[in-house]
């Protein structure tokens, strides 16, 4: 067999399942929870009321759509490619969800008699791993446009294309000088080599590239214009609808969750408490929740205070703002660590 990469912790079999499992439970159960505390933040940034109506404070409101779109009867253009266009959300979820099982809530602990890392696996390409899962969802976009059959859902699979290997390029340019500072790419690796202090405050610049590219790359405003619904109509899922839709808007807040937890992770010292605290070891999955949660907040409260931008304006921004400054940023770093 050819080993793809080296896991630095190894568990058995069923240890594994059992964090497999316990992934998906909590992606699952966590989801609406963030679709329901996002419209509620909406609310109050925009100054009206949010969801109010299902349910004690609107809570059930995501339970009842779910329920109005599992309902829904399922249909699809005559033009569409029936394979390809049941096959596209599916990739986005499978590759989002997967990109989450290298996300550390925590570091080896003992739990009921066994040695458990708190997360799904620690390999030694950390990042990499992370960034071939989102070069593969970038074709649950594309397939997604292409195959519904429509000039509009197209275009905004072309639009997709353009902006997310843009800020790509960016996105992976602003962790390098994290990697080259830390000496690892083992995620776990890069949270005990913040113990001194967090990569935030050296790698300032790059974690603002690294932010900035995340909106672009999770099609969130203002970089949502895969989505420009007063341009494109819906996008590139505008032939979609039922649960293949909420399947494309499960994946796009996974991928919301995956970012935030990359950027705590490399950041932020993920699990690692400031000022040389030490809280146990059962602490750490929710101070790396709480760091996400903050994160992901940020997320909402550009959405509510930003313009979208136009489509020139997106691509200008990424090559001559952003790959510059990442770029810049690594020059640095790789000179002030070489010498």
């Amino acid at each position: 067999m050819i080993a793809l990469a080296d896991v630095n912790y190894f568990e058995p079999w069923w240890v594994q399942i059992v964090k497999s499992l316990a992934i998906f439970a909590v992606i699952f159960g966590i989801l609406p929870v963030l679709i329901i505390y996002e419209r509620k933040l909406l609310g109050r940034f925009q100054g009206r009321y949010g969801p109010n109506r299902v349910g004690p404070f609107g809570l059930m409101q995501p339970l009842a759509e779910i329920v109005k779109f599992a309902m829904k009867e399922p249909f699809r253009t005559t033009t569409s490619i029936g394979a390809l266009y049941r096959l596209a959300p599916v990739v986005s979820i499978i590759t989002a969800v997967g990109a989450l099982a290298i996300l550390p809530w925590g570091g080896v602990q003992h739990i009921f008699g066994q040695r458990v890392g708190l997360y799904g696996i620690d390999v030694s390409i950390g990042p990499l791993y992370v960034f071939a899962l989102a070069g593969i969802s970038f074709y649950g976009i594309m397939l997604g446009g292409w195959a519904s059959g429509s000039k509009y859902s197209f275009l905004g699979a072309m639009r997709g294309a353009a902006q997310l290997i843009s800020y790509e390029v960016s996105q992976g340019l602003a962790i390098v000088g994290v990697l080259i500072s830390a000496q690892t790419l083992s995620l776990t690796g890069i949270v005990h080599a913040q113990g001194g202090m967090w990569y935030f405050i050296p790698q300032f610049a790059g974690f603002l590239v690294f932010l900035v590219a995340s909106f672009a790359e999770t099609n969130r405003a203002p970089f949502d214009l895969i989505e420009a619904d007063a341009e494109l109509v819906a996008g590139y899922f505008t032939e979609y609808g039922g649960t293949p839709f909420v399947a494309y808007l499960f994946a796009e807040y996974a991928n919301m969750i995956v970012v935030s937890g990359m950027a705590v992770t490399i950041f932020f010292g993920g699990w690692l408490m400031p000022f040389g605290i030490h809280p146990p070891g059962w602490v750490d999955p929710f101070i790396v929740l709480a760091k996400l949660l903050i994160v992901f907040t940020f997320f909402i409260w550009i959405r509510a205070t930003l313009p979208r931008l136009r489509y020139d304006q997106l691509m200008s921004f990424g090559w001559k703002i952003l790959l510059p400054l990442a770029t810049l940023n690594l020059l640095v770093t790789a000179i002030v660590v070489a010498t």
